[in-house]
């Protein structure tokens, strides 16, 4: 395995466009996503990562009160370098395996966070992935590319 780090945060929420929620351990079900969150199913966009380098950007812009999950990202990684992966590749996260199948997004409608800081990294640094084997992934999991 190259490129590791580790997970530092699991985050689910029963709806979209909200701040997600910290979990400890999740239960990632293959072609469909994270157990109990609004944008697990069947699509492209099944679960979402954001290295908390990125989120270090916010923080150091003044907003300590910035914490994983505040993007709406379901898995928020660490040492574990996002920019430098591209559609297509695997990701592996104790058991399972993620196939990556689109890097950043459109932003819409700017969130409460771009709207109170003047940026947001989720849409050029967040990622997203589809599960192709699914498992129980926990905080502190070692996540890389094979």
């Amino acid at each position: 395995m190259r490129n590791k780090g580790r997970v530092i945060a699991i985050s689910v929420s029963k709806k979209n466009g909200i701040q997600k929620t910290n979990i400890p351990i999740a239960r990632l079900i293959e072609n469909y996503g994270i157990e109990g969150d609004a944008h697990a199913g069947d699509w492209h966009r099944q679960i979402s990562l954001l290295a908390d380098e990125s989120i270090d950007k916010i923080r150091k812009m003044g907003f300590d009160n910035v914490t994983p999950g505040i993007f709406a990202e379901n898995i928020t990684t660490k040492n574990f370098d996002l920019l430098d992966i591209d559609i297509g590749d695997k990701i592996f996260i104790g058991e399972t395996e993620l196939e990556i199948t689109q890097i950043g997004k459109e932003c819409h409608n700017h969130c409460a966070i771009y709207k109170t800081v003047g940026d947001c990294v989720m849409p050029r640094e967040g990622v997203f992935a589809r599960v192709i084997k699914g498992g129980i992934i926990s905080v502190n999991d070692v996540i890389g590319l094979k």
